[in-house]
Protein backbone atom coordinates (compact mmCIF):
# COMPACT_ATOMS: atom_id res chain seq x y z
CA UNK A 1 0.00 0.00 0.00
CA UNK A 2 2.92 2.32 0.71
CA UNK A 3 4.32 1.87 -2.79
CA UNK A 4 0.85 2.10 -4.32
CA UNK A 5 0.24 5.41 -2.55
CA UNK A 6 3.58 6.89 -3.63
CA UNK A 7 3.04 5.82 -7.24
CA UNK A 8 -0.41 7.41 -7.07
CA UNK A 9 0.95 10.73 -5.82
CA UNK A 10 3.52 10.71 -8.64
CA UNK A 11 0.75 10.01 -11.19
CA UNK A 12 -1.32 12.88 -9.76
CA UNK A 13 1.72 15.12 -10.14
CA UNK A 14 2.07 14.20 -13.81
CA UNK A 15 -1.59 14.97 -14.54
CA UNK A 16 -1.57 18.34 -12.78
CA UNK A 17 1.73 19.27 -14.38
CA UNK A 18 0.30 18.72 -17.86
CA UNK A 19 -3.01 20.43 -17.04
CA UNK A 20 -1.11 23.42 -15.70
CA UNK A 21 1.08 23.69 -18.79
CA UNK A 22 -1.92 23.37 -21.13
CA UNK A 23 -3.70 26.07 -19.11
CA UNK A 24 -0.68 28.34 -19.55
CA UNK A 25 -0.85 27.77 -23.30
CA UNK A 26 -4.57 28.56 -23.22
CA UNK A 27 -3.80 31.86 -21.50
CA UNK A 28 -1.49 32.82 -24.35
CA UNK A 29 -3.69 31.29 -27.09
CA UNK A 30 -1.12 28.59 -27.87
CA UNK A 31 -3.07 25.53 -26.70
CA UNK A 32 -3.57 24.09 -30.19
CA UNK A 33 -7.14 23.10 -29.36
CA UNK A 34 -6.15 20.81 -26.46
CA UNK A 35 -8.43 20.58 -23.43
CA UNK A 36 -6.97 21.92 -20.19
CA UNK A 37 -8.21 18.93 -18.20
CA UNK A 38 -7.47 15.25 -17.69
CA UNK A 39 -8.45 14.27 -21.24
CA UNK A 40 -6.11 16.93 -22.63
CA UNK A 41 -3.30 15.74 -20.38
CA UNK A 42 -3.81 12.15 -21.53
CA UNK A 43 -3.86 13.21 -25.17
CA UNK A 44 -0.58 15.06 -24.55
CA UNK A 45 1.00 11.87 -23.19
CA UNK A 46 -0.43 9.73 -25.99
CA UNK A 47 1.34 11.88 -28.56
CA UNK A 48 4.77 11.20 -27.07
CA UNK A 49 7.14 8.28 -27.78
CA UNK A 50 6.05 5.22 -25.77
CA UNK A 51 2.87 7.18 -24.96
CA UNK A 52 0.74 4.04 -24.70
CA UNK A 53 3.12 2.50 -22.15
CA UNK A 54 3.13 5.73 -20.15
CA UNK A 55 -0.68 5.84 -20.16
CA UNK A 56 -0.94 2.29 -18.80
CA UNK A 57 1.65 3.07 -16.12
CA UNK A 58 -0.24 6.22 -15.17
CA UNK A 59 -3.55 4.36 -14.96
CA UNK A 60 -2.09 1.56 -12.82
CA UNK A 61 -0.41 4.09 -10.52
CA UNK A 62 -3.69 5.99 -10.09
CA UNK A 63 -5.44 2.70 -9.32
CA UNK A 64 -2.80 2.23 -6.63
CA UNK A 65 -3.86 5.53 -5.09
CA UNK A 66 -7.49 4.36 -5.09
CA UNK A 67 -6.53 1.08 -3.39
CA UNK A 68 -4.51 2.94 -0.74
CA UNK A 69 -7.45 5.24 0.03
CA UNK A 70 -9.72 2.20 0.17
CA UNK A 71 -7.37 0.56 2.68
CA UNK A 72 -7.54 3.72 4.79
CA UNK A 73 -11.33 3.55 4.72
CA UNK A 74 -11.25 -0.11 5.78
CA UNK A 75 -8.41 -0.11 8.32
CA UNK A 76 -7.87 3.54 9.22
CA UNK A 77 -5.37 6.14 8.05
CA UNK A 78 -2.01 7.00 9.58
CA UNK A 79 -2.03 9.38 12.53
CA UNK A 80 -3.67 9.36 15.97
CA UNK A 81 -7.17 10.13 14.61
CA UNK A 82 -6.94 7.97 11.50
CA UNK A 83 -9.50 5.47 12.78
CA UNK A 84 -12.27 8.03 13.29
CA UNK A 85 -15.42 7.52 11.23
CA UNK A 86 -15.08 10.96 9.61
CA UNK A 87 -11.54 10.20 8.39
CA UNK A 88 -12.63 6.82 7.04
CA UNK A 89 -15.54 8.41 5.19
CA UNK A 90 -13.23 10.97 3.57
CA UNK A 91 -10.88 8.15 2.54
CA UNK A 92 -13.79 6.21 1.04
CA UNK A 93 -14.88 9.26 -0.99
CA UNK A 94 -11.33 9.74 -2.22
CA UNK A 95 -11.11 6.05 -3.13
CA UNK A 96 -14.21 6.43 -5.31
CA UNK A 97 -12.81 9.57 -6.92
CA UNK A 98 -9.42 8.06 -7.72
CA UNK A 99 -11.10 4.86 -8.85
CA UNK A 100 -13.03 6.89 -11.41
CA UNK A 101 -9.84 8.68 -12.49
CA UNK A 102 -7.99 5.37 -12.83
CA UNK A 103 -10.84 3.91 -14.88
CA UNK A 104 -10.84 6.90 -17.24
CA UNK A 105 -7.06 6.75 -17.71
CA UNK A 106 -7.06 2.99 -18.33
CA UNK A 107 -10.03 3.30 -20.71
CA UNK A 108 -8.14 5.98 -22.62
CA UNK A 109 -5.03 3.76 -22.73
CA UNK A 110 -7.06 0.78 -23.97
CA UNK A 111 -8.67 2.92 -26.67
CA UNK A 112 -5.25 4.15 -27.80
CA UNK A 113 -3.93 0.61 -27.86
CA UNK A 114 -6.90 -0.43 -29.98
CA UNK A 115 -5.98 2.11 -32.63
CA UNK A 116 -8.46 4.77 -31.52
CA UNK A 117 -7.84 8.41 -32.03
CA UNK A 118 -8.14 9.50 -28.43
CA UNK A 119 -11.89 9.53 -28.22
CA UNK A 120 -11.74 7.24 -25.24
CA UNK A 121 -11.64 10.22 -22.90
CA UNK A 122 -14.55 12.65 -22.85
CA UNK A 123 -13.67 16.17 -21.81
CA UNK A 124 -14.60 17.32 -18.34
CA UNK A 125 -16.87 19.95 -19.90
CA UNK A 126 -18.93 17.36 -21.76
CA UNK A 127 -19.11 15.13 -18.70
CA UNK A 128 -20.32 18.03 -16.55
CA UNK A 129 -23.00 19.03 -19.03
CA UNK A 130 -24.17 15.43 -19.54
CA UNK A 131 -24.37 14.77 -15.80
CA UNK A 132 -26.21 18.04 -15.19
CA UNK A 133 -28.67 17.42 -18.02
CA UNK A 134 -29.52 13.93 -16.73
CA UNK A 135 -29.79 15.14 -13.15
CA UNK A 136 -32.12 18.00 -14.09
CA UNK A 137 -34.49 15.50 -15.74
CA UNK A 138 -34.93 13.66 -12.43
CA UNK A 139 -37.56 14.55 -9.83
CA UNK A 140 -36.11 17.34 -7.68
CA UNK A 141 -33.17 17.36 -10.11
CA UNK A 142 -32.66 21.09 -9.71
CA UNK A 143 -32.19 20.61 -5.97
CA UNK A 144 -29.79 17.73 -6.57
CA UNK A 145 -27.61 19.77 -8.93
CA UNK A 146 -27.75 22.71 -6.55
CA UNK A 147 -26.68 20.50 -3.65
CA UNK A 148 -23.77 19.12 -5.69
CA UNK A 149 -22.75 22.67 -6.60
CA UNK A 150 -22.81 23.78 -2.97
CA UNK A 151 -20.87 20.66 -2.00
CA UNK A 152 -18.14 21.40 -4.55
CA UNK A 153 -17.97 25.03 -3.39
CA UNK A 154 -17.56 23.88 0.21
CA UNK A 155 -14.90 21.36 -0.87
CA UNK A 156 -13.02 24.10 -2.72
CA UNK A 157 -13.14 26.38 0.32
CA UNK A 158 -11.98 23.47 2.53
CA UNK A 159 -9.03 22.76 0.23
CA UNK A 160 -8.07 26.44 0.14
CA UNK A 161 -8.31 26.98 3.92
CA UNK A 162 -6.35 23.83 4.71
CA UNK A 163 -3.64 24.91 2.28
CA UNK A 164 -3.37 28.41 3.77
CA UNK A 165 -3.22 26.93 7.29
CA UNK A 166 -0.59 24.42 6.10
CA UNK A 167 -2.59 21.46 7.41
CA UNK A 168 -0.73 19.27 4.92
CA UNK A 169 2.36 19.37 7.13
CA UNK A 170 0.96 16.80 9.56
CA UNK A 171 0.79 14.24 6.74
CA UNK A 172 4.43 14.71 5.70
CA UNK A 173 7.69 13.40 7.14
CA UNK A 174 9.00 16.91 7.77
CA UNK A 175 11.77 15.60 10.03
CA UNK A 176 13.39 14.04 6.96
CA UNK A 177 13.42 17.37 5.10
CA UNK A 178 16.16 19.96 5.21
CA UNK A 179 15.18 23.59 5.89
CA UNK A 180 15.28 24.51 2.20
CA UNK A 181 13.19 21.51 1.14
CA UNK A 182 10.69 22.22 3.92
CA UNK A 183 10.26 25.82 2.78
CA UNK A 184 9.91 24.75 -0.84
CA UNK A 185 7.27 22.15 0.00
CA UNK A 186 5.41 24.75 2.07
CA UNK A 187 5.31 27.17 -0.88
CA UNK A 188 4.21 24.43 -3.29
CA UNK A 189 1.54 23.16 -0.89
CA UNK A 190 0.07 26.60 -0.18
CA UNK A 191 0.13 27.88 -3.78
CA UNK A 192 -1.09 24.59 -5.20
CA UNK A 193 -3.84 24.18 -2.63
CA UNK A 194 -5.12 27.72 -3.11
CA UNK A 195 -5.22 27.27 -6.91
CA UNK A 196 -7.10 23.95 -6.58
CA UNK A 197 -9.49 25.46 -4.07
CA UNK A 198 -10.30 28.38 -6.36
CA UNK A 199 -10.71 26.05 -9.35
CA UNK A 200 -13.06 23.62 -7.60
CA UNK A 201 -14.99 26.42 -5.93
CA UNK A 202 -15.58 28.07 -9.30
CA UNK A 203 -16.74 24.77 -10.82
CA UNK A 204 -19.23 24.54 -7.97
CA UNK A 205 -20.48 28.08 -8.64
CA UNK A 206 -21.17 27.19 -12.28
CA UNK A 207 -23.07 24.05 -11.18
CA UNK A 208 -25.15 26.17 -8.81
CA UNK A 209 -25.91 28.62 -11.64
CA UNK A 210 -26.99 25.70 -13.84
CA UNK A 211 -29.39 24.57 -11.12
CA UNK A 212 -30.86 28.04 -10.56
CA UNK A 213 -31.34 28.69 -14.28
CA UNK A 214 -32.32 25.08 -15.06
CA UNK A 215 -29.75 25.10 -17.87
CA UNK A 216 -27.18 22.26 -18.13
CA UNK A 217 -25.07 24.35 -20.52
CA UNK A 218 -24.18 26.63 -17.61
CA UNK A 219 -22.30 23.77 -15.93
CA UNK A 220 -18.60 23.74 -16.70
CA UNK A 221 -15.80 21.25 -16.36
CA UNK A 222 -12.16 22.02 -15.62
CA UNK A 223 -11.33 23.22 -19.14
CA UNK A 224 -14.23 25.66 -19.51
CA UNK A 225 -13.75 26.89 -15.95
CA UNK A 226 -10.08 27.63 -16.57
CA UNK A 227 -10.95 29.43 -19.79
CA UNK A 228 -13.56 31.50 -17.95
CA UNK A 229 -10.77 33.06 -15.88
CA UNK A 230 -9.56 34.82 -19.03
CA UNK A 231 -12.93 36.62 -19.28
CA UNK A 232 -12.44 38.56 -16.03
CA UNK A 233 -11.12 42.10 -15.80
CA UNK A 234 -7.66 40.63 -15.13
CA UNK A 235 -7.66 39.15 -18.62
CA UNK A 236 -5.44 36.10 -19.16
CA UNK A 237 -3.29 36.87 -16.13
CA UNK A 238 -5.73 35.35 -13.64
CA UNK A 239 -5.55 32.11 -15.61
CA UNK A 240 -1.75 32.37 -15.60
CA UNK A 241 -1.80 32.60 -11.79
CA UNK A 242 -4.14 29.61 -11.48
CA UNK A 243 -2.10 27.60 -14.00
CA UNK A 244 1.14 28.31 -12.12
CA UNK A 245 -0.66 27.21 -8.96
CA UNK A 246 -1.64 23.91 -10.59
CA UNK A 247 1.98 23.36 -11.62
CA UNK A 248 2.94 24.10 -8.00
CA UNK A 249 0.45 21.47 -6.84
CA UNK A 250 2.12 19.07 -9.23
CA UNK A 251 5.41 19.73 -7.45
CA UNK A 252 3.71 19.22 -4.10
CA UNK A 253 2.35 15.88 -5.34
CA UNK A 254 5.86 14.76 -6.30
CA UNK A 255 7.07 15.82 -2.85
CA UNK A 256 4.21 13.81 -1.32
CA UNK A 257 5.37 10.78 -3.29
CA UNK A 258 8.65 11.08 -1.38
CA UNK A 259 7.66 12.35 2.06
CA UNK A 260 4.01 11.39 2.64
CA UNK A 261 3.19 9.39 5.76
CA UNK A 262 1.31 6.30 4.67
Amino acid sequence: MDRAARAGFAARGVLYLLIGFIALRVAFHEDGGKQADRSGALAEIAGKPFGSVLLWALGIATAGMALWRLSEAAFGASGPDGHKARKRLFSACRAVFYGFVAYSVLAFAAHQGGGGGGGGGNSSDRQSRDFTAKALEMPAGRWLVGAVGIGVIVAGAWILIRAVRRKFRKHLKTAQMGPRVRRTVDVLGVCGGVARGVLFGTIGVFALIAAVRFDPDKAKGIDDTLRSFTQTSAGPWLLVVIAVGLVAFSGFSFASARYRKT
